[in-house]
């Protein structure tokens, strides 16, 4: 066994959260907020609050190490969503530099908590960069896919491949327009995996040579079905390799995760997930896992 940041499919053994009481705050916080950052609906503070707590003692009982962001006036009730301002690797933690103008001031304020808790940083992306974690999942320790789409920009990518140096493959993964620059697609909106041979996809949007390139490397594919695309059936956290957190209302990519042996815990999601548009894998950061 081994430890690694390097991972997205080991066993998780530190990740940083951003509790919705933190991220959101308070109604008159919501109110001033939740339509300039294009929420598809006005989040509930009570009820989200009940689903985050449900969500965080699912993350403990399967053995997380959970480090909380502190309410920061800098940052937006998009801060709930941690992945997206960070990349880790073995050398330490590279910064990421919003597509989202609204989430610039992110990767500063989780800076700080990892200067805190001792994590090294190995570099921030800059200038004209862009890139949200969102954007790129590690495949293999030494395989990093990274989304080519309206959040992250060629000079982003060029410098992420400086950061990681030799040794690590940096496969580009062309993204589509979907529903133009506005929305929230990530690369991880239609991948997410669970071990690493197995990944839960949307193949509908998948490009044909990223998805020949994963089943060439012995990656068996989960198909989320199209009326369950929407409700984030692709956005799946392992917690663990074949041990994932699933939002619940999909009940056939929950199905045909057990049926290729995963285990599935699902937490209700209505206010955390669906107004914001992100799934589990946006709630966390995971630092460290275990392979």
């Amino acid at each position: 066994m081994e430890t690694t940041a390097q991972s997205d499919v080991g066993q998780i053994r530190r990740l940083v959260l951003k509790h919705v009481r933190d991220a959101f705050v308070d109604d008159g916080r919501i109110d001033r907020q939740w339509q300039q950052l294009n929420y598809y609906g006005r989040p509930d503070l009570g009820r989200a609050i009940a689903e985050y707590d449900r969500f965080v003692g699912l993350l403990k009982d399967l053995g997380a190490d959970v480090v909380f962001l502190p309410k920061d006036e800098s940052v937006t009730m998009d801060s709930l969503y941690p992945r997206d301002a960070a990349i880790p690797t073995d050398k330490g933690v590279i910064l990421c530099s919003m597509g989202k103008a609204d989430r610039r001031t992110e990767p500063a304020a989780v800076a700080a908590l990892l200067r805190k808790i001792d994590v090294p940083i190995a570099g921030a992306i800059s200038g004209t960069g862009r890139i949200e974690g969102g954007d790129v999942t590690w495949l293999r320790r030494k395989t990093l896919a990274v989304g080519r789409g309206y959040r992250t920009n060629d000079e982003g990518i060029r410098q992420l491949r400086e950061l990681l140096g030799d040794g690590i493959e940096l496969v580009v993964v062309p993204l589509p327009h979907w529903r133009g620059p506005a929305d929230v697609f990530h690369l991880m909106s239609m991948i997410s995996p669970v071990a690493e041979d197995l990944a839960v996809v949307y193949s509908p949007l998948l490009p044909v040579p990223f998805r020949e390139f994963l089943l060439a490397r012995g990656i068996g594919l989960v198909e989320v079905p199209d009326e369950e695309f929407e409700s984030m059936g692709c956005n799946v956290l392992a917690v663990a390799p074949r041990i994932c957190l699933l939002r619940t209302g999909n009940p056939k990519t929950r199905e045909r995760l057990a049926a290729a042996g995963v285990e599935v815990h699902e937490f209700a999601g209505d206010e955390i997930c669906g107004r914001g548009a992100g799934g589990p894998t946006c709630l966390t950061r995971p630092l460290s896992r275990v392979i």
